[in-house]
């Protein structure tokens, strides 16, 4: 019972000294990392605020602000231990050590910030631009470090990791996405008059971009019959919504006119 009463007085004793030798510093340690805290996210929200005034891209602009309050931070974190006395010399060391066996280990993730990094800072695409990459195809939704988030028209999320998208081949057709068809009528209609058909339909339609016109005419002649051949553009929330409503109106038209449609010609 002596002995562990000599132990804890021991003990109440050094931290005794301790709290009152490094009790200013501590507290001043203290005080900087949350001066530090404050500062950087002040920083974060200025950074922020100057890019959506210069109309900086969005994910670029997430990018600054999160390595402007890094930046900050670590500067208040340095300035923390300095007041403890401790020497950053060995600190970095270890942290250098340490950030190569991390690497090892998340060689994956890792990979996957730097083609996020190549992205943003490549500008490849920007949030709200229609892209289609690994057969995937939607909006940008975000940007981020690590994923690319796409949705497409039917509400789904789509999460493609960035590693995946550079170094592959993708389409960006910023708002709008490309529709390309054709069909075949027989040698007695005329193909002239379902050329026309088609250009009246695609202006009639709902959903049909007018900025880019539209493209129709014959395509090919085979044994079977001509081909006619037709594209337009539509805005990529209503791409299938807009094929079908095109396809079932030049359907409707071509019968109407007494033109038949055959077998697509083979080339």
């Amino acid at each position: 019972m002596t002995d562990e009463m000599n132990m804890l007085s021991r003990v109440y004793v050094m931290v005794t000294e301790f709290l009152v030798t490094y009790s200013f510093q501590l507290l001043g340690a203290v005080l900087i990392l949350g001066a530090g805290t404050l500062v950087s996210r002040m920083a974060g929200r200025a950074i922020l605020a100057q890019c959506e005034r210069k109309h900086v891209d969005v994910a670029l602009a997430a990018l600054l602000a999160m390595l402007g309050r890094l930046g900050v931070l670590a500067l208040f974190v340095l300035i923390a231990l300095a007041k403890l006395g401790i020497s950053i010399a060995p600190l970095i060391a270890a942290v250098g050590g340490a950030a190569v066996g991390v690497g090892l280990a998340l060689q994956g993730t890792i990979s996957n910030y730097g083609a996020g990094l190549s992205i943003i800072l490549g500008r490849m695409y920007r949030v709200g631009d229609s892209i289609t990459v690994l057969d995937c195809s939607g909006v940008v939704q975000s940007i981020t470090l690590a994923v690319t988030r796409l949705r497409n028209e039917d509400g789904e999320d789509i999460i493609i990791p960035n590693k995946k998208i550079v170094g592959e081949v993708h389409v960006n057709s910023y708002a709008n996405r490309v529709v390309e068809a054709a069909l075949c009528i027989n040698y007695a209609d005329d193909p002239v008059r379902m050329v026309a058909l088609i250009g009246e339909v695609l202006a009639a339609t709902d959903g049909v971009v007018a900025e880019h016109a539209p493209h129709v005419g014959i395509d090919n002649f085979g044994a079977g019959g001509i081909s006619i051949a037709y594209r337009y553009w539509t805005l990529n929330t209503r791409h299938f919504e807009t094929r079908h409503a095109v396809n079932t109106a030049i359907y409707q038209r071509a019968r109407d006119a007494g033109i038949s449609l055959v077998p697509p010609v083979v080339a």
